[in-house]
């Protein structure tokens, strides 16, 4: 009888704990009255179920979805988050957003007002930007004042006696002015237009008859003519043998053009070239 129950008891304990899920606590201790002996029988034992599963000492209920087309999955209920604030911008809102009653197509023409509004400004403001950065690339391109002042130059006419020609330099090319006399302009203006290679009459060179400005520079190659020289007694260039008259008109030699006549303006007793 002993060996009997001594074996079930065996039997119970090898049962028990294979199928023992430990929560943590210490096992349980029995005592057999018979012989009064205390017999650990091992850790709790909690039944495990297809519906339940055990976590932090505690059974849980658990749900089985499954197809026939899909795996069996677990879900787990979640509880909702009834502690967060739902953040109000009724302060930023338009007064006539808040009341849910209005309809869409009732402000929606105060909607497009506000917009037209800030694209407007927005053009205004881009616009004005590019103009002021186009202005100052512009200006850092301009000419400064130092090389405005080489730009021009004044030249007091009083002191070039009638028949001489004076040199001056301009934008570092001579200038030629020349102080013409009367028969000098008739004898100029009497040429025949024909029998130039560059026709162009003598008033068409000059704003008065008397003076005649001119730059230094011949048409072929660039040289320096030589003043009251050359065939027609006007301008002579060495170089290659160019002779222009008293008007800085081509009459003989290489060069292709009349000699060139730049910018100028009289101011009484002044000329001012450039």
């Amino acid at each position: 009888m002993n060996a009997i129950s001594k074996s079930a008891n065996v039997n119970f304990f090898l049962k028990a704990t294979t199928a023992a899920v430990s929560n943590g606590s210490a096992p349980i201790v029995t005592i057999n009255k018979e012989k009064k002996e205390k017999v650990a029988t091992g850790l709790p034992v909690i039944p495990r179920t297809s519906h339940s599963f055990y976590q932090n000492g505690y059974i849980r209920p658990i749900r089985l979805s499954s197809g026939p087309t899909v795996g069996t999955q677990i879900s787990q209920q979640r509880l909702s988050h009834t502690d967060i604030r739902v953040p109000n911008f009724d302060n930023y809102r338009k007064d006539f957003l808040k009341d849910p009653t209005i309809k869409s197509s009732e402000y929606a023409p105060q909607k497009g007002n506000f917009a037209y509004f800030v694209a407007a400004g927005t053009t205004l403001a881009t616009a004005y930007g590019a103009k002021g950065i186009v202005t100052g690339l512009v200006s850092s391109m301009a000419a400064s004042a130092d090389v405005l002042a080489v730009s021009t130059i004044e030249v007091k006419l009083s002191n070039i006696p009638e028949g001489q020609s004076m040199v001056f330099k301009w934008r570092g090319k001579p200038l030629f002015i020349r102080h013409r006399g009367a028969k000098e302009i008739e004898k100029e203006e009497s040429v025949d237009l024909s029998t130039l290679r560059d026709p162009q009459h003598d008033r068409e060179r000059v704003k008065r008859s008397e003076w005649l400005i001119v730059l230094g520079v011949c048409t072929h190659l660039g040289c320096v003519p030589i003043a009251n020289a050359g065939d027609f007694g006007g301008y002579y260039c060495p170089c290659h043998g160019s002779h222009y008259d008293a008007s800085g008109r081509i009459r003989k030699g290489p060069a292709p053009l009349n000699l060139e006549v730049p910018s100028y303006e009289f101011q009484d007793d002044l000329v001012i070239v450039g």
